[in-house]
C-alpha cells in the first residue's frame, strides 16, 4: 500500500514545544557578523530543505552573502521562512519559498520545476530537512514514526537528488547533512540515527556513481555535532538537556552560524578535489569515519 500524507504521522506530534525560532531561549545564532564574504558562489543557485531556521537558515543566508540566489524548503514555520527570505533580499540576492513535506516525492519535483523554470539552472542541491523524537524504548517508536522519521531524513534526500538530475548544472555540488549520531550512535534516538548512518552511506554511494561522474557533481556530506536549533529543546526535555553539547574537546554546544563556511566550502570551487566525504564539525569529538 502507499503510504499517503493522511497515513503519516503529524510532523509535531510528540513534540515538547512548537520548534519556531521565537519559542527557544536562547535563540539560535545563525549569523555571523563578522563573516567576510568573498564572492565563492557569485551567479549559483542554490536549493536547500529545512532552509527557513537553524542549519539551513545560517547556510541560506551564507550563501546569500557568497552571492546565491537561494530557495528554500520547509515544513510549516512561516514566520522562520519569511526572516530568512527577507535575510537574503536584504542582502541583495534572490530568494523562493517553497511549503510543504520533504516526505512526498511530488513536492520535491515541485520545488525542482518551479527554481527551474524561474531561475533557468541548479547548481547546489542541500539536503537539509530532519526530524528527531525521542523514545527510551524502541517498543515505543510507533510504525507511524519510523516511517515518518524515514520519509523525512533520507527519503527527501532521494527524491530531491532523483528530481534535480537531469537539471544540474555541470560542476554543481550535493550536501548532505548527516550527523554524529551516525558514527556513535544515539541511545534515545534509535530512528533518527539509523536514517543519519543512511545518509552517510546514501553520500558515499552517490559521489560513484556514473551518472553523476559524468556530470562532474561532488557529493559530501556534513555530519554537526551538538548544534543549538529549535529542534533541540523541541525533542529534549530540560533535564536531558543539562549536559547537552558537552564531551567535546570545546566542551559547549555549537552554532548554526559555525558550520555554514562549511557547506559554503563544499558549495564552492575550493573543495573542487572533494567528493565522497564527510566532514565533521562537532566540537572536537574525535570520529573515525
Amino acid at each position: 500500500m502507499t503510504i499517503n500524507e493522511k497515513e503519516t504521522q503529524k510532523p509535531k506530534a510528540n513534540y515538547l514545544i512548537d520548534d519556531e525560532s521565537k519559542n527557544i531561549n536562547p535563540e539560535p545564532q545563525t549569523e555571523d557578523p563578522n563573516y567576510k564574504a568573498a564572492g565563492k558562489l557569485e551567479g549559483k543557485t542554490a536549493i536547500i530543505t529545512g532552509g527557513d531556521s537553524g542549519i539551513g537558515q545560517a547556510v541560506a543566508i551564507a550563501f546569500a552573502k557568497e552571492g546565491a540566489d537561494v530557495a528554500i524548503g520547509y515544513l510549516e514555520s512561516d514566520q522562520d521562512a519569511n526572516y530568512t527570505k527577507n535575510r537574503i533580499e536584504k542582502i541583495g540576492r534572490k530568494a523562493l519559498l517553497f511549503k510543504g513535506d520533504v516526505g512526498q516525492e511530488s513536492y520535491a519535483q515541485e520545488v525542482i520545476a518551479k527554481v527551474m523554470k524561474e531561475w533557468g539552472h541548479l547548481d547546489i542541491l542541500v539536503n537539509n530537512a530532519g526530524e528527531q523524537h525521542v523514545q527510551e524504548k524502541i517498543g515505543d517508536i510507533t510504525a507511524e514514526q519510523l516511517e515518518r522519521t524515514f520519509r523525512t531524513n533520507i527519503f527527501s534526500q532521494f527524491y530531491f537528488v532523483k528530481a534535480a538530475m537531469p537539471h544540474l548544472s555541470q560542476g554543481a555540488s550535493i550536501i548532505n547533512t548527516t550527523s554524529i549520531t551516525a558514527y556513535r550512535g544515539s541511545e534515545h534516538l534509535l530512528d533518527y540515527s539509523a536514517t543519519k548512518g543512511a545518509i552517510t552511506s546514501f553520500t558515499r554511494s552517490l559521489s560513484q556513481n556514473d551518472e553523476v561522474i559524468e556530470k562532474e557533481i561532488r557529493v559530501n556530506g556534513v555530519a554537526p555535532g551538538p548544534i543549538w536549533t529549535p529542534l533541540i529543546p523541541a525533542t529534549f526535555t530540560e533535564e536531558q538537556l543539562k549536559d547537552w553539547g558537552k564531551g567535546g574537546a570545546i566542551d559547549r554546544a555549537g552554532q548554526a552560524f559555525e558550520l555554514a563556511p562549511t557547506y559554503v566550502y563544499l558549495a564552492s570551487t575550493d573543495s573542487s578535489y572533494v567528493s565522497g566525504q564527510v566532514l565533521h564539525v562537532n566540537g572536537g569529538v574525535v570520529i573515525n569515519g
